[in-house]
């Protein structure tokens, strides 16, 4: 069940990519409507992230997510009736605020029943099976769309999220591996439980984890959930078709690259290498698609697929983030985290619309050109940089002591 609330957060999230030049036509958008319509999703969930935390600690994961599966469904049937960009602004906003606990109650739930070098596999199983809900947002939803409608999908969208979170709540009965049957215990006081956030905020060696935790997802959300579909039709003619098939190659790849990253920490007794060394590689075919003009499709596609897989480090940064908070700060501190996740998530669609905008010709129907790509490459690049020296600079944080 934790895997199938991930599934519907991680479609909702990428739901907009193979389907950006359809919305771009019916809906009059421009680059700039795109990339705030991908970023507002992301735009919610840092203004509810806090108060997502406290009530994880408050009144449990289970109540929560249970809660927020209606207006989930309420954001997916606004997508499928919007009729303009600002419509489609507010249906994204609306989902996001209804996914806004989805993730972060599998990372805790998680983080409960697991702990040390056992995590990190755990959450890389969690989040491996979570692609499901990226490989649904590729080529199925561009099927779906050319055949039903992109509409139609969303109908079906609400349907299937209304069932994800109906199941979530019958079958998850606890919220902890020491619960009960019995009454549910008696939430902190409201004051104590803001005073968790701010031992949150002072915990040791957390501003390091909080540079790469901004851009690492921000750059696979960014090129796999909004820009690689345009990109692959201005720059390379694909269809919608085609379109989702190199979408759902570039989830498989990130799916495989979790379930193999997720060991590493355990195997290697070190969090901030595999980090370091993931990043390291999606930064260089960052570079590659940023310095190349006008690469032949196969190679645009490959260096597509290999950034998504070289990028699935993620699940070690929550890893080593786990590390830093004890166990009755956990929802807290994990939802903190996740803030800066979600910042840059949404920031970073905003800034590559921005850029791409800049690039594009004022002009109707113009496409965005080869060279604004390569400027929006350009940029997601630098900000994974600026993100890994940051967190270069901070401690390790090892699965087990090191042996003497």
């Amino acid at each position: 069940m934790l895997a199938a609330i991930t599934v519907v957060s991680q479609f909702h999230r990428s739901s907009l990519g193979v389907i950006a030049p359809e919305l771009a036509r019916d809906l009059a958008l421009g680059p700039s409507g795109l990339g705030l319509a991908g970023g507002m999703f992301f735009i919610v969930l840092i203004a509810v992230q806090i108060p997502i935390g406290v009530a994880f600690d408050w009144i449990g994961p289970r109540r929560l997510v249970g809660a927020l599966t209606a207006v989930a469904v309420a954001g997916s049937l606004l997508t499928a009736a919007a009729a303009s960009e600002a419509g489609l602004v507010v249906a994204r906003a609306v989902v996001g605020l209804g996914c806004a606990a989805y993730f972060m109650a599998a990372v805790l739930l998680c983080s409960r029943w697991f702990s040390g070098e056992r995590l990190g596999t755990a959450l890389s199983r969690v989040f491996a099976l979570s692609q499901i809900g990226n490989l649904l947002a590729g080529w199925p939803l561009a099927a779906l769309a050319a055949t039903a409608g992109w509409r139609a999908a969303f109908v079906i969208a609400a349907l299937a999220t209304a069932a994800a979170g109906f199941a979530f709540w019958r079958v998850v009965r606890h919220d902890r591996p020491d619960a009960t049957d019995g009454p549910p215990p008696v939430p902190e006081p409201l004051r104590a439980v803001l005073r968790g956030v701010g031992e949150v905020l002072r915990a040791p060696g957390l501003a390091p984890v909080i540079a790469i935790q901004t851009v690492a997802y921000a750059v696979v959300s960014t090129v796999l959930g909004l820009w690689a579909g345009p990109y692959l039709h201005d720059v390379h003619g694909l269809d919608g078709g085609e379109r989702g098939q190199v979408l759902a190659a570039m989830t498989i790849a990130q799916l495989a690259g979790v379930l193999v990253c997720g060991p590493l920490d355990a195997r290697f007794n070190t969090r901030k290498r595999v980090v370091l060394t993931g990043g390291a590689l999606t930064l260089a075919t960052l570079v590659a698609l940023a310095a190349w003009p006008r690469p032949p499709a196969a190679v645009a596609i490959a260096l597509l697929v290999v950034l998504c897989g070289v990028a699935s480090y993620g699940v070690t940064i929550v890893a080593h983030g786990r590390s830093l908070f004890p166990d009755r700060l956990l929802g807290r501190g994990m939802t903190t985290l996740n803030l800066a996740q979600v910042v840059g998530a949404s920031v970073m669609p905003v800034l590559t619309g921005a850029v791409a905008a800049a690039l594009t010709p004022d002009a109707p129907g113009a496409s965005t050109p080869e060279g604004a790509y390569r400027a929006m490459f350009a940029v997601i690049g630098a900000c994974l940089a600026a993100g890994l020296a940051l967190y270069s600079r901070g401690p390790d944080a090892r699965p087990r002591p090191l042996t003497t």
